[in-house]
């Protein structure tokens, strides 16, 4: 009897407690009371039924959880008496049922897994009914319990599988009732990603998609591939082709592009994945009896990309060609020009007008110096600076492979080597992103590669590194790779071949490549590594393996035999290719190291020692120096290259990059601009301008060219007002010092890129995707920035011309099924995430109404804003086809 009056003492304490309670509660506080006394009394027929009435009482409370429900509440001080009872029962059944009470009752009462480990003793389904806060609280208890499974033995296994059971309950009650995040991460936490494709439908799998791919920037390898790839099968199931695409171009996984490409049934979604592996510049070789075969070869090769530029242009009434004073526009500086003339180094300025002509009038096909006597313009620079003009037809021409050769075709012919060369860059330039069958890059610069003139070669090289940029050509490659081992080579004519090999291989890990710049590098001495251009081949190297990951860790065990301070370069500049835009933190980590190290070795030591010491410690000093200096520099590049992808990640290193300016050494310091720039390519963010504004004045003057060159990248092709106005009071600022003045001159050249239409930032697809090619081309120019004076501000200015790599318009265009233009009305806007939120919401914000084609900034998105047509593919960007909506009714 004692046994009996237990709980009614007990319920006497809790009565005190709640005298308060109002009529209804005391009823139900009751019946529980009464039901917890008839589990104990010695009548085996009555605990069915009171098992019901507290079963009844829960199920009826718990479905809102906003606060704990009266039953449960009321339950607490019977928690541990209705645990006991369970242990005394007998029959089957009525145990069930009383596991399934105590488990509902430890959701808030117990501890250790309790909620699980009945559940586990009960049926495994109908777990629905007990309210969503317990599945949720069970998927939680279930995720921590195989995380402490470890071994293999019978037992374990038999519980592994009964909580793959139980998810298989609790993943459709999530699909059915809009929580389709939470059944994706218990998923996930139990690694059987593969189980969703049983219970995902029509109507979820947009937003299961959406979930999975935003998960994949925050989860660590292996497992970002397998939420890709579990992504991919389900818009296979569904027939969500373009989407499919997307995604296999983000696994970089050419098989299955292929794959999706040729198995999709339907001819105008067809064209619609052309156009997108046009824009990522992946050629398939497809056959020849595919319907619509010319159509399909000619989106993939781009060579559509010209005309609808023009006719953007045309739409925005922008064809009037620009010159370089337009862009200055140096009537607003409150300058008198001083007395006698400027004594500007004149050279250096018309080379500076060269760039910004090309710049601000690229694939426009006109311009105001060189089209209508290009030879007067030519002759005002001096050497190299002809080189680069000349090339820079090449920009004004860009992607117009049928009529942009034959302006170029008369420099070829000029007695000065110099504009031969550039005219060869220009013809590599204007096909630069454009396949022809013709190949008439192939057949005009082959002939130059081994010229006697070292300034031939490297026209020819570059210009056919941005003509085959991506393509992986065997023939292409072959013609370059003599050119490592020939006697007449220069070192810069070396580093320029690498580079090129790079560009041409880009993220193919090519075997052939690798093996001549490796073959190269070992062979090379140590004083010819020295030179500023042999950096050119470890990035080669890099770019031959670009997004990579871990298939370059062999390569740089192969680069152990390259003598000290460049090898320590070499291995970070391919481990930094091989990661980038994957933000892997333990990467950047490992970056930051480096750029930390230095410290101790030279500085502190010497301070403390005494004289003669010194002497002996200075020369070991310089060879310390010299290990990390390049180094580090690298190091700081790659830190932007990994984060790049994401806007944690890049936000991040922005507040990193600021300790590195404030405390580091001078190498660092010109580094940490070329980063800014890098992290946010096309996208002038206000804090990023401060930033670089403020290094643009800096005492040491590598860090002003390169912050000043930065500011450029960052607005590049924005026309953006205030960087427009900052630029021109730099150049009111440095109007003596003609080497400043010349990066303030490239920089309003870039901000006014293509009298601003075109981007420089190899992430599109709503920023999904970067393109190799384009970021090999920026990577290519910033690696020349880290010496800007010996090879920018000296004679390699034509590396400026490798981000036509990274020319794309950043417009929308639309077409009917026929490829015919078709305006119709869209929405632009701030793009909005949306992941996991309910119902239909809003994609973006603050949005205006325009006719296509349109101008798409950083960070916008469009969507139709008629009816009447379906976009063939959900990310309205670059080139999109409409259908015919049947169900439209105007």
């Amino acid at each position: 009897m004692s046994e009996k009056l237990s709980p009614a003492k007990v319920e006497t304490k809790v009565e005190d407690d709640k005298s308060d309670l109002s009529e209804e509660d005391k009823i139900l506080n009751d019946e529980l009371v009464l039901c917890v006394e008839r589990l104990q009394d010695n009548d085996p027929g009555l605990y069915q039924a009171a098992l019901q009435t507290l079963g009844n009482q829960i199920r009826a409370s718990t479905t809102s959880m906003t606060s704990v429900p009266k039953p449960l509440k009321f339950m607490k001080p019977h928690y541990g008496t209705m645990k006991d009872i369970y242990e005394t029962l007998q029959e089957a059944q009525v145990k069930k049922m009383c596991a399934d009470v105590v488990s509902v009752l430890a959701m808030t009462m117990g501890d250790k897994r309790e909620c699980l480990k009945y559940r586990l003793l009960s049926d495994l389904d109908q777990i629905g009914e007990w309210g969503h806060e317990y599945v949720r609280h069970l998927a939680g208890e279930i995720a921590g319990e195989w995380a402490d499974i470890t071994g293999e033995d019978e037992n374990e296994t038999s519980i592994k599988e009964k909580l793959i059971l139980l998810a298989r309950q609790i993943v459709p009650y999530n699909m059915a009732h809009n929580a389709e995040a939470e059944a994706c991460d218990l998923l996930m936490e139990i690694e059987r990603l593969d189980l969703l494709e049983e219970f995902v439908d029509e109507n979820a799998y947009p937003r299961v998609c959406l979930y999975l791919t935003s998960c994949v920037p925050y989860v660590a390898d292996p497992e970002n591939t397998i939420l890709l790839q579990t992504a991919l099968k389900l818009f296979r199931k569904f027939n969500q082709y373009p989407q499919a695409l997307r995604l296999a171009m983000q696994l970089n996984d050419h098989q299955l592009i292929e794959e999706i490409f040729t198995s999709c049934p339907d001819v105008s979604v067809q064209k619609q994945l052309a156009f997108m592996l046009g824009r990522q510049q992946i050629y398939l070789e497809i056959n020849e009896n595919v319907t619509e075969y010319d159509d399909l070869i000619e989106i993939m090769a781009n060579c559509h990309l010209n005309n609808h530029f023009l006719n953007l242009a045309r739409e925005l009434d922008i064809m009037e060609p620009k010159t370089p004073e337009d862009v200055y526009k140096s009537h607003l500086e409150n300058t008198r020009p001083p007395f006698g003339g400027g004594q500007v180094d004149s050279a250096r300025q018309n080379l500076a007008a060269s760039f910004v002509n090309g710049f601000v009038n690229a694939a426009f096909g006109q311009d105001k110096l060189l089209m209508e006597d290009g030879n007067k313009w030519l002759f005002k620079n001096k050497e190299h600076g002809m080189l680069s003009a000349t090339a820079s037809l090449g920009l004004i021409l860009l992607w117009d492979v049928d009529g942009g050769l034959t302006p170029i075709d008369k420099y070829l012919y000029s007695a000065e080597d110099h504009i031969k060369s550039g005219a060869l860059l220009a013809c590599g330039i204007v096909n630069c992103g454009v396949r022809n069958e013709c190949d008439p890059a192939l057949a005009l610069l082959s002939d130059y590669v081994l010229h006697s003139s070292n300034i031939m070669r490297i026209g020819a090289i570059l210009g056919l590194g941005l003509a085959y940029a991506g393509s992986n050509r065997e023939t292409v490659l072959s013609l370059l790779a003599p050119v490592f081992s020939d006697s007449k080579s220069s070192m810069e004519v070396i580093g320029m071949a690498g580079l090129a090999s790079g560009m041409i291989a880009v993220g193919s890990c090519n075997p052939d490549v690798t093996a001549s710049i490796m073959q190269t590098l070992m062979e090379k001495s140590e004083s010819e590594l020295k030179d500023t251009y042999a950096r050119f081949l470890p990035l080669g190297l890099g770019l031959c393996h670009l997004g990579r990951q871990e298939a370059v860790e062999a390569i740089i065990a192969a680069l152990e035999v390259v003598p000290e301070p460049f090898r320590s370069m070499a291995v970070t500049m391919v481990e930094v290719c091989a990661y980038a835009g994957t933000g892997n933190v333990l990467k950047v980590q490992q970056l930051l190291h480096i750029c930390s190290e230095h410290y101790e070795t030279g500085d502190k030591e010497d301070s403390r020692s005494d004289k003669n010491a010194k002497a002996d410690k200075s020369k070991d000093k310089e060879e310390k120096d010299k290990d990390l200096s390049a180094r580090q520099a690298v190091a700081v590049l790659g830190i932007a290259l990994i984060s790049m992808g994401e806007d944690i990640g890049s936000e991040m290193a922005y507040r990193t990059f600021g300790h590195l300016l404030r405390y580091c050494e001078p190498v660092i310091r010109r580094a940490v601009p070329l980063a800014l720039g890098l992290i946010s390519v096309s996208n002038p963010k206000l804090s990023i301008l401060d930033t670089l504004s403020k290094f643009s004045h800096d005492s040491d003057s590598e860090v002003a060219h390169n912050a000043i060159f930065a500011m450029g990248l960052v607005g590049a092709g924005t026309n953006n007002a205030r960087l427009a106005a900052m630029l021109r009071q730099l150049a009111q600022f440095h109007a003596k010092d003609p080497n400043n003045l010349f990066m303030v001159r490239i920089a309003q050249g870039l901000t006014h890129l293509g009298k601003g239409t075109l981007t420089l930032s190899p992430y599109h697809s709503d920023r999904q995707l970067f393109s190799p090619v384009a970021l090999a081309g920026l990577l290519a120019t910033l690696v020349g920035f880290l010496d800007v004076k010996n090879i920018i501000l000296g004679r390699s200015h034509y590396l400026l011309y490798t981000l036509a790599a990274a020319m794309q318009p950043r417009m929308l265009v639309t077409f009917d099924e026929d490829l015919n233009p078709l305006a119709v009305p869209v929405r632009v806007g701030l793009a909005v995430d949306v992941v996991g939120q309910a119902g239909k919401p809003k994609t973006i914000t603050g949005f205006q109404t325009h006719t296509t084609p349109v101008l798409l900034a950083f960070g916008e998105r469009a969507e139709l804003a008629t009816e009447e047509y379906l976009p063939l593919t959900p990310i309205m960007e670059g080139f999109v086809i409409l259908r015919k909506n049947p169900d439209f009714n105007p």
